[in-house]
């Protein structure tokens, strides 16, 4: 089987925490049972608001990841604070997100083709720092050409569209997304870019995602941390896991 890996983003942890002020729930504690349950990976994003994940998550974060061996995900956007907190950091990874202050939560993808100079420059210095710099887009050819073009190594499609379509029973909507889903993954991979794919997943969509072959990781978050408060962490990323193993065989 072509198993595909599974990254917890951890913010929403945070965000509980921050309604309250203090320290519980502590993301780094969720990090950790997460990664004794069997995730390949931690996502954080670090907001340049500071809404959720704070700047001692993150450097918590990174070396709880290490102790397990396991990759830290630094979500960030393409800003000159963001880079030169990641390239202190290290992380095995920084996810280049669009980011407006007024959103909920990072909404559509990054415009690699109209930045393509800041993108370009903040993915040059990652690839040289041994950070593999990953770009978070929608589903859109033009914006995987755009990848290529600057060398990432690593897409990650933004699934919330189409999980949304699928939520609302629209059929004719989803079916458009995700033919476009999967020509983009297609493409991505045909110019050796590694794919991944997240936003919006859940036990009902995570099927079809999980079956693209090209497809190597997923990173969950806000859906997986709200059904632990109802069956606990570890469940949830068991059943996770098995509906993505279930669907690549």
């Amino acid at each position: 089987m072509n198993r595909i890996r599974l990254g917890l983003n951890v913010d929403h942890v945070a965000t509980v925490r921050n309604a309250r002020g203090g320290h519980a729930p502590d993301p780094e504690r969720a990090a950790r049972l997460a990664l004794q349950a069997g995730v390949d990976g931690i996502t954080a994003h670090l907001r340049e608001d500071r809404r959720h994940i704070l700047d001692r998550d993150v450097t918590a974060l990174k070396e709880v990841c290490d102790a397990f061996g396991k990759p830290l995900n630094f979500e960030m956007a393409v800003t000159d604070e963001m880079v030169a907190i990641a390239l202190d950091l290290k992380p095995h990874a920084a996810c280049l997100v669009p980011e407006r202050r007024q959103e909920r939560t990072t909404e559509g993808g990054l415009d690699v083709a109209g930045q393509i100079e800041s993108v370009g420059a903040a993915v040059a210095r990652f690839n040289e720092a041994g950070i593999r710099a990953s770009l978070f887009i929608a589903a859109d050819p033009e914006q995987v050409a755009a990848a290529a073009k600057i060398k990432a190594p690593v897409v990650e499609f933004h699934t919330g569209a189409l999980c949304d379509a699928w939520r609302d029973q629209a059929d004719f909507t989803f079916e458009n997304e995700f033919n476009r889903l999967k020509a983009a993954v297609a493409l991505a991979d045909e110019l050796g870019i590694e794919v991944h794919a997240g936003h919006g997943i859940d036990y009902d969509t995570v099927p079809f995602i999980a079956k693209l072959p090209q497809v190597r990781e997923l990173n969950i978050g806000h859906f997986l941390i709200g059904e632990a408060i109802f069956v606990g962490l570890e469940a949830a990323i068991g059943r996770m896991r098995d509906l993505m193993d279930a669907a690549r065989t």
